[in-house]
């Protein structure tokens, strides 16, 4: 009998002749990767004009100091994001867990929450004087509570906001692996806990290793809910030097330093990737996957699902709420939204398209074609996630004047900034979808007469389509609450719902803040919602029937 080992080896071992990529490919790949590192371009220029002074700043002590901050704050977000996500996305998927549409949805939802109103709303219901200690001072007595200020605050905001990118990737991803592997594993003798560490883990470690780097390159370039909570990183140092100097060319030279970090953790990434492949060696078992009975671990699952969604989703939201019933109360009503809404739902759309479509030919050849370029040219569109917002918009200011003048200060100009900034949340989903997919699927197609065109239509999107889904979601959900791209980019007259937030928020205009901040969650909830909730089990295998041979001839 086959052991468990032999259970997860996924691919065959059979020669298969590799089709070589049309050029065509190749070279969209390339204005890919390129229009992806011009912010780092414009740094380089910048800092080969910055003088001594950049490098004495770069060089400092204070700075390794600042950069080892920023190292460890990384550190423990990566990890406990993945704590949350990876355990969320297989009891919201597998198991009998009670509302788990509802959850799923709710888990999902804290991506939406700009990362500066987590951190207004964590202070404002945890911090000194807060909701809470209000509430226990008079029953209890309690006059301060644990100073939420520090790595420990600046860890909870920022986990609130990243740990959706490992979920939503992992949950498109699990929803490709074959359940046959895990029936044929508890046949076996091995329990739910086993199996899904032994078989379905190992599967999710692509899905799992891309939510991770979105988290870990995110973290890089919050500078928001880190600067309300008074923990000192890289990207605090750089918009300090951006808002105080009158020459940026230092601030370029610190950006540049998180560029090289960002590559350094896409090494590091690259690394632990490997070169397993994690498709199937056939079609799997077109059906879902049966749930497993958590029994007597069905409520306290159910409150560790529920944790994050009150956290990152209910008290922000309530918090918000009072804010807007204080003001409301006091006869300081919300300015107008309507404009904000339309304006941040065509944009967001927009850049959920372009991303998608730009990210498409960089997963083909990640994944199809792997080599040294292939993987250069993805590396490269991880990069300006890794960048402050403000660098990538400055970087395209300096671009759209000196270069592209008629782009300047127009709409398209700020979608290339979101493509920029999110074409690694796109890139990641599909390529995690479109590894699971095995290429003698789309060979057996093309053998029988399929047209790469039909193949790519019929055989391989609907198998990559959580993944697909995946990556519209994250994208559309991120554009919805960029702020830094926004202010800077945006045409003069158009305003969004995140800086609509933002400026009211900057004068402590609190209760007009709030009607903006609860519908940028509320519309963005709407796509997140369709994307949770289509049916897993109808679209984890194509529906259409076996691939026939096309008719070449007169029927």
């Amino acid at each position: 009998m086959a052991n468990l080992a032999e259970l997860g080896r996924i691919q065959t071992g059979v020669a298969v002749k590799k089709q070589r990529p049309h050029i065509a490919l190749w070279v969209a790949g390339g204005i890919v990767g390129t229009a992806a590192v011009l912010p780092v371009i414009y740094l380089v220029i910048r800092t080969a004009g910055a003088g001594q002074e950049a490098w004495d700043l770069v060089f400092r002590a204070r700075t390794a100091a600042v950069l080892g901050r920023t190292a460890l704050l990384i550190a423990t977000v990566t990890f406990f994001s993945t704590l949350v996500a990876v355990p969320v996305a297989w009891l919201t998927l597998r198991t009998d867990l009670p509302f788990k549409r509802t959850l799923a949805v709710g888990a999902a939802l804290p991506l939406v929450v700009p990362s500066y109103v987590m951190a207004m709303t964590l202070i404002e219901a945890f911090g000194p004087r807060g909701i809470l200690q209000q509430l226990l001072e008079g029953p209890i007595g309690l006059h301060r509570l644990h100073d939420i200020y520090g790595l420990g605050g600046a860890t909870l905001a920022v986990v609130l906001v990243t740990y959706p990118y490992v979920l939503l990737t992992a949950r498109g991803a699990l929803r490709r692996v074959d359940p046959a592997l895990e029936e044929a594993a508890r046949s076996m003798g091995y329990g739910p806990v086993a199996t899904f560490r032994r078989v379905t883990l190992p599967a999710l470690r692509p899905a799992i290793t891309a939510g991770v780097l979105l988290a870990a390159l995110y973290t890089l370039s919050e500078f928001g809910a880190v600067a309300l909570l008074r923990y000192e990183t890289f990207t605090a140092a750089v918009y300090a030097q951006y808002s105080s100097a009158l020459d940026r060319s230092v601030a370029a030279s610190l950006a540049l330093v998180l560029a090289v970090v960002a590559v350094v953790i896409l090494i590091a990434e690259d690394f632990s990737r490997g070169h397993a492949a994690y498709h199937r060696s056939s079609a799997g078992a077109a059906r879902p996957a049966k749930n497993v009975k958590l029994g007597a671990w069905r409520w306290p699952a159910f409150m560790f699902v529920l944790l994050p969604i009150i956290v990152g989703l209910l008290i922000p939201l309530t918090v918000l709420g009072y804010w807007l019933a204080q003001g409301l109360a006091h006869g300081r009503g919300a300015g107008p939204v309507w404009e904000p809404v339309r304006h941040s739902v065509f944009i967001s759309l927009l850049a959920a398209l372009a991303t998608l479509v730009a990210a498409a030919p960089v997963a083909v050849l990640a994944v199809r074609h792997r080599n040294i370029l292939s993987r250069t040219i993805e590396r490269l569109t991880y990069i300006g996630f890794g960048l402050p917002g403000i660098a990538v918009a400055l970087s395209l200011v300096f671009f759209g004047i000196n270069i592209a003048t008629p782009l300047y200060q127009t709409v398209w100009l700020l979608l290339f900034a979101y493509v920029v900034l999110f074409l690694p949340a796109a890139v990641g989903a599909l390529r995690s979808s479109l590894v699971q997919v095995s290429p003698r699927i789309e060979e057996a197609a093309q053998a029988l007469g399929r047209t790469p065109v039909k193949i790519m239509t019929s055989v391989t999107l609907p198998l990559v389509a959580p993944g697909i889904l995946s990556g519209a979601a994250m994208v559309f959900l991120m554009t919805m609450k960029e702020l830094p791209a926004t202010l800077v980019l945006s045409p003069i007259g158009s305003e969004t719902l995140a800086t609509s937030v933002w400026s009211s928020a900057s004068e402590a205009l609190f209760a007009r803040a709030a009607l903006p901040a609860i519908l940028l969650v509320t519309v963005a909830g709407v796509p997140t919602a369709f994307f949770v909730l289509r049916d897993p089990a109808r679209r984890s295998m194509p529906e259409a029937g076996p691939i026939r041979p096309e008719r070449t001839g007169a029927g």
